[in-house]
């Protein structure tokens, strides 16, 4: 091998030391990212699917036609979605239908529990919402109406205003505060439109207008 090769492949030896391993690692890490992704995709895809299998099973077992869920199957199902797939809508869901059984079975301390876990940490604003008026109808069952107001305080979503004030004007009427029980039906009443606000809302309105007389 004469000097000018040797003096060549010194060089092409120098420019992969410093070109050739950045190039495969980068090309590596390119790979990685892009079949990594998809395995993740796929697996999300999976997780997905076995999530919505369970939750599936879960809805068939507690909305039953005789309306008799059977309780420990319940709890199963609603354990394995919350154990396999935490953090997720489905897991807490899953928590809902469990509360809902032990209301309908008396196990109030049970079932607050449950609605509690939700409204600390809740997955998206619907669902803590919805978890947050639950656990208060709980509480005014378990003769806490003002604990149950607190939890009430402050701003709702507009889809959920008008859920929340008449809930509010429930606990408020139970507590013996009727003027403050009016305003907030009316409240409530506000944000329906007319046809919604006829029926069970101004049947309430009506009966402390009845009180008033």
């Amino acid at each position: 091998m004469s000097s000018t090769e040797d003096e060549q492949l010194a060089d092409l030896k120098d420019w992969w030391t410093r070109n050739g391993k950045p190039l495969v690692t980068g090309g590596l890490l390119a790979l990685v990212i892009v079949f990594g992704w998809q395995a993740y995709q796929k697996y999300q895809s999976s997780q997905s699917q076995g999530a919505s299998v369970l939750y599936q099973q879960l809805l068939e077992t507690t909305l039953t036609p005789d309306g008799k869920p059977d309780a420990a199957r319940v709890a199963d199902l609603a354990g394995k979605l919350d154990k396999e797939f935490a953090g997720t809508a489905y897991a807490q869901y899953g928590r809902l239908f469990v509360a809902k059984v032990a209301v309908d079975s008396g196990k109030l301390d049970d079932a607050a529990a449950e609605l509690k876990g939700i409204v600390d940490k809740p997955v998206n604003p619907t669902l803590g919402e919805v978890a947050r008026q639950r656990l208060a109808q709980v509480l005014a069952a378990q003769n806490k109406a003002e604990d149950a107001l607190k939890l009430l305080d402050g701003d709702a979503d507009k889809a959920f205003l008008a859920t929340r004030e008449e809930l509010k004007g429930d606990l408020l009427v139970q507590l013996g505060r009727a003027d403050e029980a009016h305003a907030a039906y009316q409240k409530a009443k506000a944000a329906l439109s007319d046809e919604a606000a006829v029926g069970g809302l101004q049947i309430k309105l009506d009966d402390l207008a009845k009180g008033d007389a």
